[in-house]
């Protein structure tokens, strides 16, 4: 079964990132969630992503803040897509962790998104957007979903515009 995995460093985490979770449910994507730290359970996340990959992963996703090195550990273990989101913590507010999610090393990728709920919601997006470039269903339902946006848009200004 092809899924999507994702791996919160700690429970703090989940709060923001079951957001992914809820817009994987939109879609009807399947996915894992777990919590594993790459600093203090790294051969726990090594293990998990050998086992997700052996059941049918195809994107990882991971969630952490401060030094942020779980999104990191993963693409490292990986060559399939890996997608971080930066966590809001700490004296930096976030800003530590997206700076540690987005600066790998060449020819170790991590897709970085916003940090906090704007990337957890992202992070599902750009993941499903992988899945679809295999599955026409999903496909039409992110095509779908874009439409929806756009009327939203104009309902909502709709409510409020003045035009001369």
């Amino acid at each position: 079964m092809k899924f999507v995995s994702i791996i919160i460093g700690s429970k703090s985490d989940y709060e923001v990132m079951k957001e992914c979770a809820e817009t994987f449910k939109k879609f009807g994507v399947p996915y894992e969630l777990i919590i594993s730290s790459a600093h203090r359970s790294p051969e726990r996340t090594k293990h998990y992503i050998k086992e997700a990959e052996e059941k049918g992963a195809q994107a990882f996703i991971a969630a952490a803040g401060m030094a942020a090195h779980l999104a990191g550990a993963v693409a490292a273990a990986t060559t399939k897509p890996v997608i971080g989101v930066p966590m809001a913590s700490g004296e930096l507010r976030g800003e530590d962790a997206l700076l540690s999610t987005v600066m790998m090393p060449a020819g170790m990728p991590v897709g970085t998104v916003a940090i906090g709920k704007a990337g957890a919601v992202n992070a599902a997006y750009m993941a499903i957007q992988i899945l679809a470039l295999s599955d026409d269903e999903l496909r039409v339902k992110l095509q779908e979903d874009r439409v929806s946006k756009a009327k939203k848009v104009e309902l909502d200004s709709k409510e409020i515009e003045v035009i001369l």
